[in-house]
């Protein structure tokens, strides 16, 4: 994703990429596209239409390998500077140097999988891929002096860089490296804690490797009762069954699959978290949480508040469950029933074009100028539509600054695939507008932020379609839709991230993390955000083993987050209209030219506060009772 990189190092840089994500249960943005049962396409049948003009990156090959030459030998130009970052006039000319390569490594890495990613099988452009990949990492090793050379300046020496002049285009990267001096340690010290890295990311992979690979599930029953090997990508298809036996099934399944390795992923898990610990440790820190905030400079406050103000409006969340289980009318509700289909399958029959037409519609809200580009991005090769055989799968939005950003689909005529075409589009849109009110530096918006527009578009349409619903049925499940949204997104996500900062703190108190201490925190936080008319089977006391996004620690709290902030965005244009909509406007414009708070603060959501979170629950409250009113 877009993130700020202080300095420009063209082997993170080039790695731009927002996507929608790829496991359903346990990640908030996936988006399931029904495939067709027509025969697909060979790439070289697909029509020039529905492809994205990767021609406005490099015209031709001969384009890109002349681009590549250069950055071979800038590269090589850029160490004439190591060991002379002591004045001004050496680090504007180095940094000015620094970015150029990296603008340059971008557009060079970007092109080359954008390419492959047409079709993974084609040997000429996995070639190219690897090449690309290639340099970046050798780029990266060739400006790895630039940071840890400034850093050794004394601070009085930082100060005044920051106070000249001549370095004005350079003043926030140089105040955020006077930030992060006091947790950067000793050349020799760094040199090791890097040698380090490879082992610290040991958690991680076994935890892959184990989960994705050596992990067998058993065969359980479909609705055909037919005996079908359990397996990640079927578990949520089996939970979205109308069949009760099967979800039952399913949901014993997977958990007493993870039961029988709770040691070994404890110990994992264990390890995982003790790393951190040693980092914060290491680098002076005084948590492991307020270490993974800094980087976004965002204070520990806004993590506690988030859980803090979810906490507030549990009894809404209670509240929905109720009305789950009237719905689908049970006596008791399980953990199992939390996926099941609330209505009945409503499919809509929605066109590529049509889906155009209706997301552009439902975006009017944001003004001309805002769908003026939007419009040129459908009408100028920015989307890559359709699934051709050999096609990356998913979607996502991508670019290199300089060039439009581009979106590759997997297009089904569904509701699905429509609400990620605004999703990936509203990533698109901000890339844009960020890229073009700002140079390359300031345009790199951080994780923190990128849900935020895509989320806001999604927020937009869903709103129109429930304005111009008149069939009961379409519009309950349009609201059942929405309101899982809340429950998958914001929810879940906090209580993932109060786990998260539950265990830490034990861990940072020395107490040991069981297999049964992991289960017992897990199991009670289930009861606490589901609501004690809830039946919270004792199998869930084991999910904490198999959520990936716990090894990357304290990350899921940005989708809560981001969703919140979306949510209130919509909410701000809706009621207020203009006033709202420009401020909203300048925060796609912003980019990376101040801390995320800040950037979201201006723009009228101060994440610091409970309010955005709280205008959140407003609308989930809203959808509650139109839930209501139409089961009376």
């Amino acid at each position: 994703m877009k993130k700020l990189i202080l300095p420009l190092t063209a082997s993170v840089a080039a790695l731009s990429l927002l996507c929608t994500a790829v496991s359903a249960d346990y990640d908030p943005l996936f988006r399931r596209l029904k495939m067709s049962m027509k025969q697909v396409a060979a790439r070289s049948e697909v029509s020039q239409e529905h492809r994205w003009k990767l021609e406005d990156l490099y015209p031709n090959q001969q384009a890109w390998d002349a681009e590549y030459s250069e950055v071979k030998k800038l590269k090589g130009e850029i160490a004439a500077y190591q060991g002379k970052l002591q004045d001004a006039a050496a680090i504007a000319g180095c940094f000015a140097l620094d970015e150029q390569i990296s603008q340059l490594t971008e557009r060079l890495y970007v092109y080359s999988n954008m390419r492959h990613h047409e079709d993974m099988a084609e040997p000429k452009y996995q070639a190219l891929s690897d090449k690309s990949k290639k340099l970046s990492v050798e780029v990266g090793e060739a400006t790895s002096f630039i940071t840890p050379e400034i850093l050794a300046l004394s601070e009085q020496q930082l100060t005044g860089l920051i106070a000249d002049p001549s370095l004005s285009k350079y003043k926030r990267t140089l105040e955020e490296m006077l930030r992060q001096k006091p947790h950067t340690l000793s050349k020799s010290e760094e040199a090791l804690l890097a040698q380090v890295g490879n082992v610290s990311q040991a958690p991680s992979t076994i935890f892959g490797m184990m989960n994705n690979a050596d992990l067998k599930f058993p065969k359980v029953k479909n609705e055909q009762g037919e005996e079908v090997e359990l397996t990640h990508g079927r578990y949520i298809q089996f939970l979205e069954s109308k069949n009760r036996d099967v979800r039952r099934d399913a949901f014993k399944a997977m958990y007493d699959t993870y039961g029988k390795w709770r040691n070994t992923l404890a110990a994992t898990l264990n390890a995982n978290v003790t790393k951190n610990l040693f980092y914060a440790k290491a680098r002076n820190y005084p948590s492991a949480l307020e270490m993974s905030l800094f980087g976004d400079n965002v204070p520990q406050s806004v993590y506690d508040n988030l859980i803090s103000t979810i906490h507030e409006f549990l009894p809404l969340m209670h509240r929905y469950m109720d009305l789950r289980k009237k719905l689908l009318k049970l006596d008791e509700l399980h953990m199992y029933d939390l996926f099941a289909p609330l209505v009945e399958e409503f499919d809509l029959n929605i066109t590529y074009e049509e889906a155009k037409k209706t997301v552009y519609d439902s975006l009017s809200p944001l003004g001309d100028n805002y769908r003026k580009v939007l419009q040129e991005g459908f009408d100028s090769g920015w989307i890559d539509i359709y699934e051709n055989q050999g096609k990356r799968s998913g979607a996502y939005s991508w670019g290199a600054y300089g060039t439009h950003p581009y979106v590759l689909l997997n297009h089904n005529d569904n509701l699905n695939s429509m609400f990620t075409l605004t999703h990936e589009m509203g990533h698109a849109l901000h890339s844009y507008f960020s890229d073009e009110s700002n140079e390359y530096r300031d345009a790199q918006y951080t994780i923190f932020l990128a849900e935020v527009a895509s989320t806001l578009n999604e927020a937009l349409l869903m709103n129109y379609l429930l304005g111009k619903s008149t069939d009961p049925k379409e519009k309950m499940y349009l609201l059942t839709y929405y309101a899982d949204q809340f429950r998958t997104t914001v929810f879940r996500q906090t209580m993932f991230a109060e786990f998260e900062k539950i265990i830490h703190a034990k861990a940072e108190n020395g107490e040991a993390l069981t297999p049964q201490e992991l289960s017992s925190i897990y199991y009670d936080l289930n009861v606490k955000y589901y609501g004690k008319d809830m039946v919270v089977d004792k199998d869930i006391e084991m999910e904490w083993a198999r959520i990936p996004h716990f090894y990357t620690s304290f990350y899921v709290f940005k989708y809560a987050t981001g969703f919140s902030a979306a949510t209130s965005f919509a909410k701000q244009i809706l009621d207020e209209g203009q006033p709202a909509v420009d401020r909203y406007l300048g925060f796609l414009r912003s980019g990376g030219k101040d801390y995320s708070i800040n950037i979201l603060k201006t723009a009228g959501v101060d994440m610091s506060s409970p309010e955005p979170i709280r205008q959140a629950m407003s609308v989930f409250e809203n959808l509650i009772e139109q839930m209501e009113q139409m089961t009376k």
